[in-house]
C-alpha cells in the first residue's frame, strides 16, 4: 500500500498482524546488524543477503537478554562515525560477548569490541581514507580461502592501537597494525577495513566466510520460499475474512496484491485514491492492470479536491505529508466503509521505510523522515494490518514479482512516492503547478524510455523548484518556473549515485520539457548522491 502515514506514531496491531511476517521458519537463521550510525549499514545487511541468508538490522544499544530471545547466528558490529573514547559514544550491552554468538566488529565495532574485552583505542595520525592492501597471516576462519594480501577499503581516524592478550592480530596493512583480529577462544573477530563496500572485491567472500562457515548459517533465504510460505501464512491469518489493498500502480503495491490474490483471490478488494497527485496517466494505468489482469474488486476514489483544498498554502514539507495523510484517511475510510467484511488492511512496506521512520522497535530509532507505508491507519479504522513486504528491501521486492509472474513493465517501474507529486512540487500545491510538474516529468520518463535506459536507471524523474528565473524566449522576456531533473542509480534504495545519463539525452529532456511546457524556461540536473541527500527532494 502507498499511502502517506499522518504521525510517526506506530499503529497498535493485533500479535498475529504484526508478527506475521517475516515468520520464524523463514528467518531462524538470521544474523542481524546492530548499527552504530555508519552509512553502510544498511548495506552490510544487503550483503548478507546476497548470500540467502536473512539479515536484520537493530538498535546499537539492544540488551543482551533481547539478543538472547531473537537467536541470531551471528551479530555484525557497524561502524560508525563517533570516537569509542568520547563521552557519549555509543555502546553495545557488553554482556552480548558472553551470549556464545559469533560476533564480527567492522571499523567502529570492531574498536568497541576491542575496547569491552580489554583493549585500547586511540586517535593516530597514520590516518587511512581509501584503498589501502591488507597482508593476511592467518587463512582460516573469516579469512578462509582468501589470498595473502587484498585490497580493501579503510575509512577511519581512530585505530586499535593495543589488544589484550585474548587476541590475536590476523591481518594488517602498513599503516595499521590491527586491520584484523580474532579472539583466542570466543568466536570474535574484528576489522578495521569494510568489507561490505564494493571497494573491497573479496569482502563478499570474507562475508560470506563469517555467515556460512562461523555462524553455520544455510543459505535458504529464497525468494520462490519466501513467496510460498508468505502465502501460505497468509492464508491461515485470514481465513474468510475479507483484505483491502491499497494501489498506487507501484510495484510494491503490485506484488503485496500478487500476493494476496494467490492466497485468497476474490477475498482481496483494491482501492485507488485518485488524489490528483498521480502522475500523467497513472490511474488509467492501474485500473487497466489491475481490472484486466489481476480480475480484483477495485474501487477508484476521486480525490483530488479534498486533497488540493488541505494542501494551499502549505509548503513545509513534513506538513504535506502529515496533511496529505489525513485526507487519505478520510477518502479512503469512506471507501472503506462500502467493503462489507473488511478485517484486514494490506500495506506495502518495505524495510527501508522501516528503518528510515524508525518504526523498529529493535531498529535504529533515528527518524529520517515520515514514511507513507510505516504504522498504518489509525486504530479507529479496525483493520488488522498486514505487511508482507516489510522486511525486504526494493530488489529483493522486484525479484518476488518476476517469481509471481508478474509483467516486467509493472515489476521494473521505477518507484513513486506514496505523496505523490507533492514531494516533487516544492513551495505550494496548486492544480496548475501540478500540470506543468506532471508535464515535464512524462517527458524525462519518456526519454530515459527511449534511450533504453530505464532498466539501467533505478528512478528517474522531474522536480518542479520554488524559484523562477529570467530566460528569453521569441526575443521576449521571459520569467518563469525551473525543473530539475533527478535521475539515480541504487541497489536497495538506502544508498544511491546519480546516473552519469548522456549529454544527449539531458540536452532533449530540456529542450523538450522549455518547449512543450509552457511555464519552463529553465532546467538543471542533480548530481547529489544519497547520502548526504535523500533521494526525494521533500
Amino acid at each position: 500500500m502507498t499511502h502517506p502515514n499522518p504521525s510517526n506514531e506506530v499503529a497498535e496491531t493485533s500479535t498475529s498482524a504484526s508478527e506475521s511476517v517475516p515468520s520464524q521458519e523463514l528467518t531462524h537463521q538470521r544474523i542481524v546488524v546492530l548499527d552504530f550510525g555508519s552509512q553502510y549499514a544498511q548495506l552490510i545487511a544487503r550483503r548478507v543477503r546476497e548470500q540467502n541468508v536473512y539479515c536484520q538490522i537493530l538498535r546499537h544499544d539492544i540488551k543482551a537478554e533481547r539478543l538472547a530471545e531473537i537467536a541470531p547466528k551471528g551479530i555484525i558490529l557497524s561502524g560508525g562515525p563517533a570516537s569509542v573514547y568520547e563521552d557519549g559514544a555509543p555502546r553495545c550491552d557488553p554482556e552480548l560477548f558472553k551470549l556464545g554468538i559469533p560476533v564480527l566488529g567492522i571499523c567502529y565495532g570492531m574498536q568497541l569490541t576491542c575496547e569491552a574485552l580489554g583493549g585500547k583505542v586511540d586517535n593516530t595520525p597514520c590516518r587511512e581514507y581509501g584503498p589501502a592492501t591488507c597482508e593476511i597471516n592467518e587463512h582460516s576462519g573469516i579469512f578462509q580461502g582468501l589470498p595473502d594480501s587484498m585490497d580493501v577499503w579503510m575509512s577511519h581516524g581512530d585505530q586499535v592501537s593495543s589488544i589484550s592478550e585474548a587476541f590475536e592480530p590476523i591481518g594488517k596493512t602498513g599503516t595499521c597494525p590491527y586491520a584484523a583480529i580474532r579472539h583466542r577462544e570466543l568466536p570474535v573477530f574484528g576489522l578495521q577495513f569494510h568489507p561490505e563496500v564494493t571497494h573491497t572485491p573479496m569482502g563478499g567472500q570474507l562475508l560470506r566466510n563469517f555467515v556460512i562457515g562461523v555462524c553455520g548459517c544455510d543459505p535458504t533465504w529464497d525468494m520462490g520460499d519466501f513467496a510460498e510460505a508468505t502465502i501460505e501464512m497468509m492464508r491461515r491469518q485470514i481465513g474468510n475474512h475479507r483484505v483491502i489493498c491499497g494501489l498506487s500502480g507501484g510495484v510494491d503495491s503490485s506484488v503485496v496484491a500478487a500476493l494476496l490474490y494467490k492466497a485468497i483471490g476474490p477475498q482481496l478488494s483494491c482501492i485507488l485514491v485518485d488524489n490528483g497527485l498521480l502522475r500523467k496517466g497513472e490511474r488509467e494505468m492501474v485500473v487497466r492492470e489491475f481490472s484486466d489482469h489481476f480480475k480484483t474488486d477495485l474501487h477508484v476514489v476521486e480525490g483530488e479536491k479534498p486533497f488540493l483544498e488541505t494542501l494551499a498554502g502549505i509548503s513545509e514539507p513534513q506538513e504535506k505529508r502529515r496533511r496529505i495523510g489525513h485526507a487519505f484517511i478520510d477518502c479512503f475510510k469512506d471507501e472503506a466503509d462500502k467493503i462489507q467484511d473488511a478485517h484486514f488492511l494490506a500495506q506495502g512496506t518495505l524495510y527501508p521505510d522501516v528503518i528510515e521512520s524508525g518504526a523498529d522497535p529493535d531498529g535504529p530509532a533515528a527518524t529520517i523522515k515520515l514514511h507513507h507505508n510505516v504504522g498504518g491507519l489509525p486504530e479507529e479504522l479496525g483493520f488488522e494490518l498486514i505487511e508482507p513486504l516489510r522486511d525486504l528491501f526494493k530488489d529483493e521486492v522486484r525479484r518476488l514479482g518476476i517469481e509471481l509472474g508478474l509483467p516486467e513493465s509493472l515489476v521494473w517501474r521505477h518507484p513513486f512516492p506514496g505523496p505523490g507529486l507533492a514531494v516533487r512540487c516544492l513551495g505550494e500545491i496548486t492544480s496548475d503547478r501540478l500540470a506543468v510538474l506532471r508535464e515535464a516529468d512524462s517527458i524525462v520518463v519518456e526519454e530515459i524510455q527511449k534511450a533504453g535506459l530505464y532498466r539501467e536507471t533505478s528512478q528517474s524523474f522531474a522536480v518542479l523548484l520554488p524559484v523562477q528565473s529570467v530566460g528569453v524566449m521569441g526575443d521576449a522576456r521571459t520569467y518563469e518556473n525551473a525543473i530539475a531533473i533527478r535521475s539515480v542509480n541504487t541497489n536497495d534504495f538506502m544508498t544511491a549515485d546519480w546516473s552519469r545519463l548522456p549529454y544527449d539525452l539531458l540536452a532533449k529532456m530540456s529542450s523538450r520539457i522549455i518547449n512543450e511546457v509552457k511555464g519552463v524556461n529553465r532546467v538543471c540536473y542533480d548530481i547529489s548522491s544519497k547520502p548526504p541527500a535523500t533521494i526525494e527532494w521533500e
